[in-house]
């Protein structure tokens, strides 16, 4: 092949990338002009409909989506990537591996989970605010249809939450060209009202968004909480780099997304700029829909509400990966996955956050009624992540990148300026709803450290107390009747005795001619390279210690690991194969590592969590648990 050749096929490897993001990635931020610009005037702060503040709210929307998407994420985070993965996980365990054992590792550890947890709430407002503003499309078709608004997102959504245990290859190929359409569409609406009003164009320059302050300064401040809007799905844009890469991406993004969404942005503004006042009260109400001709609406809906679909079930697959990443990284239980792609390892289906997001949804919807409302609950999961994006972005430029002081202090100190801004305009919002991703966010924050924290206590008292295996395999290898066969004892630490092999020699009295000390390890990579999966560590007359590597976007596959592993006194048989699990139970401890609720919640957790039987695919009729007691 010759280099021409090879540069082309590259080429178009980049463009296929770069169109299956718009489909997969996009879909959040994409379809924010269904209520962004519509919030900035009508929310709970409502502005004048004249040209200072029409100029000022598009002027701030473009720079917002200059400042935060493109400069911020897609510019400099996007290249902060561990090993090609992106994500604020992703990016605390990059910074673990640097700074993790400073003084202030600890800090970043909590930023990044809290941001985490604030991502659950975004997931389940996300499908309800998307598919509720483009479903309420069908009123400027028809007035009438008001009261079918609420039944019918409801449908929808029961619908998309429902068809997600049956996988998403399929339904992913049809994305791409329905969110390519979408965008194509919004943007030729734009351009038509541009032309009729191109004085919008003047909204280009910030001094129209400085201007909007100098005049309404408090109103103008409120109004960001509705401005950021328009910037929702940065996050996902971060977090999805791993998928596509970050060429393809930056490609779709500069390319095509940034220019359709800001032409419909610069379009509903020309739009209202051109009509008197009471036509432009009246379309303000839904200026998206109001910029089709009268006989498109219709259709309009109908493209919207596919967009929006596809939009929820983005960040939907991404709740399921952050929290199957979370799994691994040790913050969150075992819990039942399934996979719904032979090809794909990534296209999962976690059923509890499935369902569990599908309730929340329905509350949402029940409770808050129109889009409107959601939009005051939407905006401080979104800043709040951003907000810690940024202070975590600022300990990558000094402490990993090693910027010197005199560049790094004046790009933290811009976004600290600009997102703490946006943040602060939404805190305002918190009676008005405000108050739900906050409290979601506070929940998960609490699962999520209670998990990390019970788990390392107990391994640390398991630790003490453990006999080191070099010197059990010595005192059990004459001691104790041998048994045709292979016994597997799975354990949680790389070094000590696992509690089930010390119970089956104290209960059954016999050893297999095969013991395996199996250790699952996952490190702060994505990804290990085959020849670094297996570690095996021969102690004598039949005694091996396995460690076995994963990345935390791996899926731990036990018996497909041991098959490709001869270095261990031969092949494993299945069939011949025994797999002992230690299950145990808590005591509170007289002086307790952790408060007594947290002691609970921690047991409950455990009690609930998928048997390691499930999450490491162990075949289900050669496995045998044997419990213990332990204190923490």
């Amino acid at each position: 092949m010759s280099a021409v050749e090879a540069k082309d096929g590259r080429q178009a490897a980049k463009l296929t990338l770069a169109a299956g993001a718009i489909g997969v990635v996009f879909g959040d931020i994409g379809t924010s002009p269904l209520y962004a610009f519509r919030e900035t005037f009508v929310g709970p702060h409502p502005l004048t409909l004249d040209d200072l503040h029409v100029l000022g709210v598009v002027s701030l929307i473009f720079w917002s989506m200059t400042l935060v998407v493109s400069i911020q994420y897609v510019s400099i985070l996007m290249r902060a990537d561990n090993n090609g993965q992106g994500g604020s996980l992703a990016l605390v365990a990059l910074l673990s591996r640097h700074i993790g054992k400073s003084s202030h590792g600890w800090l970043v550890v909590v930023l990044g989970v809290f941001a985490t947890a604030l991502f659950y709430g975004d997931s389940m407002i996300t499908p309800a605010i998307s598919v509720l503003s483009a479903v309420e499309g069908l009123t400027v078709v028809n007035h009438r249809l008001d009261p079918w608004v609420i039944p019918i997102a409801l449908v929808l959504l029961i619908f998309l939450f429902v068809l997600q245990k049956r996988g998403t290859a399929k339904v992913g190929a049809l994305f791409a060209p329905v969110m390519m359409f979408y965008f194509v569409v919004i943007a030729v609406l734009g351009v038509t009202k541009i032309v009729s009003a191109p004085e919008i164009l003047w909204a280009l320059n910030p001094w129209y968004a400085v201007q909007f302050f100098i005049v309404d300064k408090w109103l103008a401040f409120l109004a960001l909480g509705s401005v950021v809007l328009a910037v929702t799905g940065s996050e996902a844009l971060y977090s999805d780099m791993g998928h596509f890469g970050r060429g393809p991406m930056r490609l779709s993004w500069f390319g095509f997304v940034m220019p359709c969404l800001l032409l419909n942005y610069f379009g509903q503004g020309a739009m209202i700029l051109g009509l008197g006042d009471a036509e432009a009260a009246e379309a303000i109400q839904n200026p998206f829909f109001f910029m089709a001709p009268e006989d498109l609406r219709l259709p309009l809906v109908i493209l919207a509400t596919c967009a929006t679909f596809i939009a929820s079930q983005a960040v939907i697959s991404g709740a399921f990966s952050i929290t199957h990443q979370a799994i691994q990284l040790g913050f969150v239980p075992r819990l039942s996955i399934r996979h719904t792609s032979d090809q794909h390892s990534g296209q999962i289906y976690i059923p509890i956050i499935n369902w569990a997001l599908l309730a929340a949804v329905i509350l949402l919807v029940l409770t808050f009624r129109n889009s409107s409302n959601l939009a005051s609950a939407y905006g401080i999961a979104v800043t709040g992540a951003v907000t810690i994006d940024t202070l975590l972005m600022a300990v990558l430029l000094i402490g990993v990148w090693k910027w010197r002081w005199w560049m790094a202090i004046p790009v933290v100190l811009l976004f600290v300026v600009v997102d703490g801004a946006y943040f602060a305009a939404n805190l305002m919002k918190v009676p008005e709803g405000g108050w739900f991703p906050l409290l979601v966010g506070g929940v998960a924050f609490t699962l999520l450290t209670t998990w990390a924290k019970g788990r390392r206590l107990m391994k640390t008292h398991m630790a003490e107390v453990s006999l080191p295996l070099d010197i059990f395999a010595k005192s059990g290898r004459n001691s104790t009747a041998k048994v045709p066969g292979t016994a597997i004892f799975m354990n949680s630490g790389s070094s000590g005795t696992p509690s089930a092999l010390l119970h089956n020699i104290k209960h059954n009295k016999v050893l297999h001619e095969r013991v395996v000390v199996l250790t699952v390890a996952i490190g702060d990579i994505p990804y290990v390279d085959e020849a670094g999966r297996v570690e095996v560590i021969p102690l004598g007359d039949g005694f091996y210690r396995v460690i076995l590597h994963y990345g935390f976007m791996e899926e731990t596959d036990v018996p497909a690991a041991l098959a490709r592993l001869d270095m261990c006194g031969g092949p494993f048989e299945m069939m011949q194969t025994s797999f002992f699990l230690s299950r145990q139970t808590l005591l509170s401890a007289e002086k307790p590592g952790m408060a007594i609720w947290r002691e609970k919640l921690f047991a409950w957790m455990m009690r609930n969590a998928a048997t390691p039987m499930e999450f490491f695919r162990l075949p289900t009729n050669r496995v045998v648990e044997l419990g213990s007691q332990v204190e923490i």
